[in-house]
């Protein structure tokens, strides 16, 4: 278990604005994947989504591995190693495990139990294995991450109302408009929280997202992020028409849309409903547009309230389903560790066959003598290596006592081996 390696930033450890320097789409994670192939690293994974940019590796030294992944994420930036310190995640062995059937389970999500993650890491898993760098460890991980995610989905509620601000706001647009295919979304401002309820509500299907912002570069760069359409700002009464949706985040407390421009913007549309989501704290929309019979203004306090319906019961579910993950980990160890053993228990059962050949060789005609012949030579080689064990150790009580344990646990022996052979001297002795 301790061939496993992973560093990344997610939301949890790293802000936005680090994360998105480090954000990587296919071609690139396809290409940073054939870059460590080729510098000697024979399984690896890359994961990125608008949560984590992660990297999962596998084989050789550790420490080694765990230098090559940093040095790749670092060179996406690029950025220097020293800028990620106390930021990022850092984890070996089973700790990989457990990060990953959490991400597939959703449970690492900003939205608890949200759908979308587990088609995000089976197109990272593809990407993986076009580029040549999924091997048997990596295959058994994923496969196992995908069991357990199953599970979590089919056995709780993790997945069943929903209990964050942009979940809650997907959930309204949907009531609102129905199909989000054909609707219009406008992300007024790059604050962080309205970029996030903006990107949930790309994932519940809007059909087209435009971003407008003051500053043009930083909505450009959100617009990349998203695969959106940059507005201009100068333009923004042009833009309001044709929005089925406004998510306003600009930060500040500064006034974004006032209510003579929802005025004139519903006039345009023919009052056909707006769903509009003040993202802002305080808020950038102002209050007297909820009067307007056509537009429905939620901020984040009203987000919330409908959210927090949600949280007992996915509560609940998130005990449930961290519970399932434990034990998915747990088995995963265990048939980890059988594996490893196979090769030893081939073999023995090798030597073993050809110890009973030689001894019917020896005896052909004569049972008692061939399986005389065959337990003696069973048991010479490790009565020997028992005896200089214990003999050679500085600590000859500890390592007969942890002989005697381990005997007992392969030949399922009775009560304690040093009371049975005294037992066996007494009974020899009597005869």
């Amino acid at each position: 278990m301790d061939g496993y390696v992973m560093v990344g930033v997610n939301h949890q450890t790293t802000p936005m604005a680090l994360r998105d320097r480090l954000v990587l789409d296919d071609p690139a994670l396809a290409a940073l994947l054939v870059r460590l192939r080729a510098r000697g690293v024979t399984e690896a994974l890359a994961l990125s989504t608008c949560d984590r940019v992660e990297i999962f590796g596998h084989g050789g030294d550790p420490r080694a591995l765990r230098a090559l992944l940093l040095a790749e994420l670092c060179a996406v930036g690029p950025i220097e190693p020293a800028a990620l310190a106390g930021q990022m995640v850092d984890l070996r062995g089973l700790a990989v495990v457990a990060h990953m059937f959490r991400i597939t389970s959703a449970l690492e999500s900003q939205v608890l139990g949200e759908p979308h993650i587990l088609g995000q890491v089976k197109a990272a898993h593809r990407i993986a294995r076009d580029a040549g760098t999924v091997g048997s460890a990596t295959e058994a991980l994923m496969q196992a991450a995908y069991a357990i995610a199953k599970r979590v989905r089919s056995e709780t509620r993790i997945s069943e109302g929903p209990v964050s601000l942009a979940a809650v706001a997907a959930q309204i647009a949907r009531d609102l408009h129905g199909d989000l295919g054909e609707t219009c979304l406008l992300l007024l401002g790059t604050q962080e929280m309205g970029e996030l309820i903006a990107e949930q509500l790309q994932m519940a299907g809007v059909g087209r997202l435009v971003v407008c912002a003051p500053r043009r570069p930083r909505a450009e760069a959100v617009a990349a992020r998203l695969g959106a359409s940059v507005g201009d700002h100068g333009a923004l009464l042009d833009l309001l028409p044709n929005a089925d949706i406004v998510v306003v985040g600009v930060g500040g407390g500064l006034l974004a849309l006032g209510e003579e421009a929802m005025r004139r913007t519903l006039k345009r549309r023919r009052n056909r409903p707006v769903f509009i989501v003040d993202a802002g704290v305080p808020g950038n929309v102002e209050p007297s547009v909820q009067r307007l019979e056509a537009a429905f203004l939620y901020d984040l306090a009203d987000l919330e309230a409908v959210a927090e319906e949600g949280r007992a019961a996915r509560d609940q579910a998130s005990r449930e389903a961290h519970a399932l993950v434990a034990d998915a980990v747990a088995a995963f160890e265990r048939h980890r560790a059988e594996r490893a053993a196979v090769p030893a228990i081939a073999a023995l059962r090798a030597h073993f066959e050809g110890e009973r050949l030689r001894a019917l060789a020896e005896a052909p005609d004569d049972a008692e003598k061939a399986t005389r012949l065959l337990v003696g030579r069973l048991l010479h080689g490790p009565s020997e290596a028992l005896r200089d064990l214990a003999a050679g150790s500085a600590d000859k009580e500890f390592m007969t006592v942890r002989a005697e344990m381990l005997l007992r646990r392969l030949f399922d022996l009775p009560t304690s081996i040093a009371e049975t052979g005294a037992t066996d001297r007494e009974d020899g002795s009597k005869g």
